[in-house]
């Protein structure tokens, strides 16, 4: 129980601190109100849960050892984010900005889009298949099987989802203030620069 409970801080630690999961979900909420940011945590706790399990069924390991297509995984998310940052500086830099929808997305579509976006978002960033892989080990000791490897990454999902849930949850407040177009443009512009930022990040890493 100490070990888990140490796990736990530390999982808290790594959740808080600011990443492109966070910066997406936050941006989601603040532009189109807290069922967009609620569906764009949903795409993310479903990429950590499929991290987590291939960390914990030994999958994660043999993915790890090719480089080519950990190389291709990790240009995958420089590509994304950048993408991502792109449109949010183009609607930031936009002089017909469409004012915010607090209602959120329209069902169809708009729904799966936000999903798929904090599902790609997620997937495509080698740092959580890599913290599963040289973590969870620490923890479980040596032996340990798949149900125990399989509760720590589920563990590491359900903190980061609460952690995320708490940033929708104060975003959603405001999202009233966030209604005046000059207030929009700082928000993309904020989080297009944070975005283009984790890209080059992510791209310079060895």
């Amino acid at each position: 129980m100490t070990s888990y409970l140490t796990f736990v801080a530390l999982a808290t630690l790594l959740a808080v601190a600011p990443g492109p999961d966070s910066f997406l979900t936050l941006r989601a909420t603040l532009v189109s109100g807290r069922r967009r940011g609620l569906l764009t945590c949903a795409g993310i706790a479903a990429a950590n849960t499929v991290q987590g399990a291939l960390a914990a069924t030994g999958l994660g390991a043999v993915l790890e050892q090719s480089e080519t297509l950990f190389a291709v995984i990790r240009w995958a998310g420089v590509a994304y984010l950048t993408w991502i940052g792109v449109q949010a500086l183009r609607t930031a830099l936009s002089r017909d900005l469409t004012p915010i929808s607090l209602a959120g997305p329209r069902r169809g579509r708009g729904t799966w889009q936000a999903v798929r976006q904090g599902f790609l978002c997620n997937i495509t960033n080698p740092k959580v298949l890599a913290f599963n892989l040289a973590v969870l080990p620490q923890f479980v000791g040596a032996g340990a099987g798949w149900p125990l490897l399989m509760t720590y990454a589920l563990t590491l999902m359900v903190v980061g989802a609460v952690v995320l849930l708490g940033i929708i949850w104060l975003a959603g407040y405001a999202a009233d203030a966030l209604a005046r177009p000059r207030v929009r443009r700082s928000v993309e512009g904020v989080a297009g620069t944070a975005m283009l930022g984790f890209a080059v990040g992510l791209a310079a890493e060895a």
